[in-house]
């Protein structure tokens, strides 16, 4: 019997997914299952990005280019010049999803044996591309009791060695939310300029950032615009997850023919999801400050809500809709497979992805959950209800 890949073995199952067989038993169970677990907004996408699904007239089917409708990337080009990150069509290059921006990324700039440095906790799936990629993820740990603030720059330095090739940030971070000062982005430009490094900079949470703290790209940065890769999505500003549309930018045109090579490989991004996605670029003000708004009160209702359960805490989240909570369990991997397994309340319960699973340093999040509130405020209620009956039953409990 031929022997399976060690690739594969070594892939980390995702945080976010891996308990769904979990839940689907629970769900035939009959036990209504209140999912924080993933980034799946309940708002609408879009009228204009329906309306566009709606009226596609074509005859044929067929490839896009392989980096993606030049009309979706002028369009793009327009949005990014909101936000004062000044590109042109011909530095973008569309994705299918964020996460094949990272991929690709990493298969056009990393060999194997490269190493990347990343905050963490960090989005899981950086991990699986690193190791489809060949490379080596290098964590600087930040704590929830700073906030998950950028650990210093000394931290990073004491990291770097011949093979570190760049810095991975996320900005406004999933899981932890938070939103990196104008000083930590300047911090880490020095960093990527004095080691020549490139700079990695996941950005699809920019519309979400609530506490009147500006929003810094990496390309405001000045001195590295060629070190810069941008990653973007259009599935949490427009609500449109299943559509499979990212983004991955650069001024570098070197690093560019590199990404082209892998986008050529798999032919084109999926056309369907491209003319929606241009289509939802035309959402009204309206509905983006609707969605807003909508994330301010669920953000405020959840992280108070868990703050007011015993033994719980989180840090108040500056941006994205994610927030990681500390809770008094012995393991909250144990615990969100109790949750599923063996627990519910009044018909319910609650789903969360266990934080360990966004850290690479063994033994840290042990007892900390990440949770999305991209639900609705009487959901949440009914979250916090439950989560807080789960604490009181579960064995492990610490308090």
């Amino acid at each position: 019997m031929p022997t399976i890949s060690k690739r594969g073995q070594i892939m980390p199952a995702s945080p976010i997914r891996k308990l769904v067989p979990l839940a689907r038993e629970a769900e035939k169970r009959g036990v209504k299952v209140i999912r924080l677990n993933i980034g799946q907004p309940d708002l609408p996408t879009p009228q204009e990005g329906l309306d566009a699904l709606k009226t596609i007239d074509r005859k044929v089917l067929e490839y896009s280019p392989s980096e993606g409708l030049l009309s979706l990337r002028e369009k793009l080009a327009d949005y990014y010049h909101r936000f004062n990150i000044n590109v042109t069509a011909n530095d973008i290059i569309v994705t299918t999803g964020g996460s094949e921006a990272v991929l690709f990324a990493f298969m056009a700039c990393l060999d194997p044996g490269d190493e990347i440095i990343i905050p963490e906790p960090a989005y899981a799936n950086y991990m699986a591309f690193a190791i489809s990629a060949g490379a080596k993820i290098v964590t600087v740990p930040s704590t929830i009791d700073e906030g998950f603030a950028l650990p210093p720059v000394a931290d990073f330095e004491k990291l770097i060695t011949p093979r570190t090739k760049g810095i991975l940030i996320c900005n406004p971070n999933n899981p932890t939310g938070y939103l990196y000062t104008q000083k930590e982005m300047n911090q880490i430009r020095d960093i990527v300029k004095k080691y020549d490094l490139f700079l990695f900079s996941d950005e699809v949470y920019r519309e979400f950032t609530y506490t009147g703290a500006p929003y810094i790209s990496a390309f405001h940065l000045p001195g590295i615009e060629e070190q810069v890769v941008l990653i973007d999505s259009v599935s949490k500003r427009y609500s449109e997850c299943g559509i499979r549309i990212g983004a991955l930018i650069t001024k570098n045109a070197e690093l560019k023919k590199n990404v082209m090579k892998f986008c050529q490989a798999r032919l084109s991004p999926p056309l369907l999801g491209q003319i929606v996605a241009e289509a939802s670029i035309d959402a009204s003000q309206e509905y983006m400050l609707m969605t807003y708004n909508e994330y301010v009160e669920r953000r405020k209702f959840l992280i108070d809500g868990l703050n007011r359960i015993p033994g719980c805490y989180s840090p108040i989240p500056m941006g994205a809709f994610y927030t990681v909570v500390s809770l008094p369990v012995d393991d909250a991997d144990k615990f969100c497979e109790w949750c599923l397994n063996e627990f519910e309340y009044e018909g319910a319960t609650v789903f969360m992805a266990p934080a360990s699973g966004f850290y690479t340093t063994p033994g840290m999040g042990k007892n900390e959950v990440r949770m999305a509130y991209v639900l609705n405020k009487d959901d949440l209620a009914q979250a916090l209800k439950t989560l807080a009956k789960a604490l009181e039953a579960y064995p492990g409990r610490t308090i």
